[in-house]
């Protein structure tokens, strides 16, 4: 069996992430999977999977993955797999069009990776949508709310999806060190407490909420900001209007995420929705308690374990780690509970469900 997986680019992004840690997986279970981008511009995660040397990275050449022409470019790669494993918009209509086109017999399975787009908020996309959806022999939804909205964008039946959620590398974050915070906050006294959260800056992450929590919080509260983004800019701003750019760091995209994570004291993911994401996963992995926004995609991995707060209520928000700093007890508490909870999302369990389903539709 050949498996292609085929995404806009490996720059920053939770489906990005995926590939980078499930190829290698897929490689070592002896499947023959290979990776194709439309945009190959040169990124962390790229040269992260080309050091691994574990499969072929093919790049369509085009700076634009909304360039129409990747379609006829698409169409080799299609006569030579089995099956195309697809993530994202706009790869998701040209690989499509490019079945159609070269009337290949590729088996076609795309993974759905968020509860909420430009695309399901239009009435344009609500009529054309449900003719791509459909031209996939599964669509991959990663998580039940995901699946909901699916159903009612497209009109789907329940044949045509399944329900399997991301993972992540309990070992990896099991095995990692810690960093030193002097590297981040020299000259810092014993008594400082980190937050940190991981995640790109743009929508539909709401770093700009925490960052006014600092204002709330004592002096010795620093923030930690990992990812990229075409909000940081604003974000920067923020920290400068609201006098706490001393206390937040902007560290960009990073390969060295399992100890950032387990260096902080509290790990928070302020979003305005959610799919099913890998960095509320890696946070409660991280043996630190996890703070998220009480939204769809957040509400049903992290309630019942890790601690929400009311969506963009910056105020809510740190009460909230205020009370994870102040109460020991408390604290260990959601340590323990957001460890339990993360061990249902094993990547290893993600992994056989995949592989599961290639060898079904096959």
């Amino acid at each position: 069996m050949k498996v292609i997986h085929i995404i806009n680019s490996l720059a920053s992004g939770g489906a990005e992430k995926l590939l980078l840690d499930t190829i290698p997986i897929y490689r070592e279970r002896g499947i023959d999977v290979d990776l194709l981008v439309l945009n190959g511009t040169p990124s962390p995660f790229m040269q992260a999977l080309e050091e691994k040397g574990c499969c072929s990275i093919y790049s369509l050449g085009l700076n634009s993955e909304y360039n129409p022409i990747q379609v006829f470019k698409l169409i080799p790669f299609l006569k030579k797999y089995d099956i195309a494993h697809v993530h994202l918009f706009p790869s998701q209509y040209w690989v499509v069009l490019a079945k159609l086109l070269s009337f290949s017999k590729i088996k076609l399975i795309y993974t759905e990776h968020s509860t909420s787009s430009r695309r399901t908020r239009s009435r344009l996309f609500k009529y054309i949508d449900p003719f791509f959806y459909r031209q996939y022999d599964t669509i991959i939804c990663i998580s039940e709310k995901v699946c909901d909205v699916v159903k009612e964008h497209t009109g789907l039946p329940s044949s045509k999806i399944e329900i399997l959620h991301n993972g992540v590398s309990l070992e990896k974050f099991k095995n990692s060190g810690t960093k030193d915070l002097q590297e981040f906050f020299p000259n810092s006294d014993s008594n400082i407490k980190t937050l940190i959260q991981v995640a790109s800056f743009k929508e539909p992450k709401d770093q700009m909420t925490l960052i006014k929590a600092l204002h709330y919080l004592s002096e010795d509260v620093k923030l930690v900001l990992v990812g990229e983004g075409k909000l940081q800019e604003e974000c920067k701003v923020l920290a400068h209007t609201l006098n706490v750019e001393k206390r937040v760091l902007f560290l960009g995209l990073r390969m060295d995420v399992s100890q950032l994570l387990k260096t902080a004291d509290v790990v928070v993911l302020s979003s305005k929705y959610e799919g099913l994401s890998l960095s509320s996963i890696e946070g409660m992995a991280s043996g630190k308690p996890f703070i998220a926004s009480d939204v769809p995609g957040l509400q049903e991995i992290v309630g019942g374990a890790g601690v929400l707060f009311k969506q963009g209520d910056a105020r809510d928000l740190a009460n909230k780690i205020e009370r994870l700093l102040t109460d020991e007890v408390y604290y260990q508490e959601i340590v323990t509970s957001c460890l339990k909870r993360a061990e249902q999302y094993d990547i290893q369990i993600m992994v056989d469900k995949h592989l599961h389903l290639y060898q079904t539709i096959v």
